[in-house]
């Protein structure tokens, strides 16, 4: 059994909200869900699965817990491991909604860790959005502002995905 650890930055609760629904989701405990800002990069040892998740700020920046966890992570040798990720925009930042997964996407392809849990966000209205790369969204995309009926039930999905990837 693959062991999971979620990483996620939150300014407002939001995508720290969503970690723990997606930790149910998985059936993770409390203690392998981690705040970037109480966290070491070092902790991701343990886990062949990291869930990261982060909130998108200003024009499309990561949450600003991640910046020294992210610098850390992009040091680390994650070959073998796999990476999901998640996180909360706004889709009325037409140009910028949910860019910081495309940070952490880009920011960790050196790693040598494979990525999965890429994911369908059309069902929001926004023109562009930094984590579409190579004809993908390159992690699950929610916006618990102007459409959060739809978190519970893209959780349960995005899941789903990624438990057949993984």
């Amino acid at each position: 059994m693959k062991k999971i650890g979620i990483f996620y930055g939150s300014n407002t609760g939001m995508t720290a909200e969503v970690a723990e629904e997606i930790a149910a989701s998985f059936g993770i405990s409390k203690e392998d869900v981690h705040n970037v800002s109480k966290s070491a990069p070092s902790e991701v040892a343990p886990y062949d699965v990291l869930l990261l998740g982060t909130s998108t700020w200003g024009n499309g920046e990561l949450q600003d817990d991640w910046y020294d966890f992210i610098d850390g992570l992009e040091a680390l040798d994650l070959k073998g491991k796999k990476i999901a990720l998640f996180g909360c925009g706004d889709e009325t930042m037409r140009d910028t909604f949910c860019g910081a997964i495309g940070e952490l996407y880009n920011r960790l392809q050196k790693t040598g860790a494979t990525f999965v849990g890429a994911f369908d966000a059309n069902v929001y209205d926004f023109d562009n959005s930094p984590a579409f790369i190579d004809g993908v969204y390159v992690g699950l995309c929610l916006d618990q502002v102007n459409k959060e009926e739809l978190t519970a039930p893209r959780i349960k999905e995005w899941v789903a995905k990624v438990k057949t990837e993984i």
